[in-house]
């Protein structure tokens, strides 16, 4: 079986930059074992495989697929880049004309819009709880030192940790933190956390003033230490920044 497979750097406009994801077009059915041992050998955080939902679609007219997304060593229930990279192969390589696209997914159905020079995306918003349970939190700190934390929330639909740094820290000093993969799996072997989402409120006054928050997110429990400009824990940093801002619409 031949599959085609692309290559797509999503959320940026130049070559060798955003979030690399991989894109294949799925024909045939394929072996299940083979999602995985094809995400490995590709070994990007993730790779998408779009799965025709009848045998009469057709990549390039219909508008509705299957997609699943693998990590180098697992399957994840959402993925935000690798989802704009399947759009964006569909879109733009396949010239699919509608202009909107579903995706079933075990999230549900994504849906991704074409408007104009570019897609957006439908992501669910997933909300993140006080987290008092000393057990799951204080570990974390370990992972980003002796850093002031504001606030600590737990998303259990994404089994996702969000850690809220002090607003006297700077974007800088977000993007110079230091991790390791091991301090991470060594702090957290529950299962209950599958990612861990450090961010920052925006700086007003400051040179990159204009942004609501910043964030970093790492997931070594899926075989990637950190994965950038993810969309997926957007959905949970929309919903917990919204309430904290008072905002709808945020940069």
């Amino acid at each position: 079986m031949q599959i085609p497979i692309f290559t797509v750097d999503a959320f940026t406009g130049h070559s060798f930059s955003g979030n690399p994801a991989a894109v294949c077009l799925l024909e045939n059915d394929l072996k299940e074992d083979l999602h995985q041992k094809i995400a490995m050998e590709l070994n990007l955080s993730e790779t998408a495989f779009i799965r025709k939902l009848h045998s009469t679609d057709d990549f390039t007219k219909s508008s509705c697929f299957g997609l699943r997304w693998f990590t180098p060593t697992n399957e994840v229930p959402l993925c935000g880049h690798a989802t704009l990279a399947a759009a964006a192969v569909l879109f733009h390589i396949q010239k699919n004309p509608n202009s909107v696209l579903t995706f079933v997914t075990l999230r549900g159905d994504l849906k991704a819009r074409h408007m104009e020079d570019r897609i957006v995306l439908d992501l669910p918003i997933y909300l993140a709880y006080p987290q008092v349970s000393e057990n799951l939190t204080q570990e974390k700190y370990v992972a980003i030192g002796d850093m002031t934390v504001q606030d600590v929330r737990y998303s259990p639909d994404t089994k996702n940790l969000l850690v809220r740094l002090s607003d006297a820290y700077e974007r800088s000093e977000l993007e110079e933190l230091q991790v390791k993969a091991q301090d991470f799996l060594s702090a957290e072997k529950t299962g209950k956390v599958k990612g861990l989402i450090v961010t920052l409120k925006g700086d007003a006054s400051g040179k990159h003033k204009g942004y609501d928050f910043y964030s970093r997110y790492f997931v070594p429990w899926y075989g990637v230490l950190e994965d950038p400009v993810t969309g997926s824990a957007h959905a949970v940093l929309g919903s917990y920044w919204s309430e904290q801002l008072g905002k709808k619409e945020m940069l």
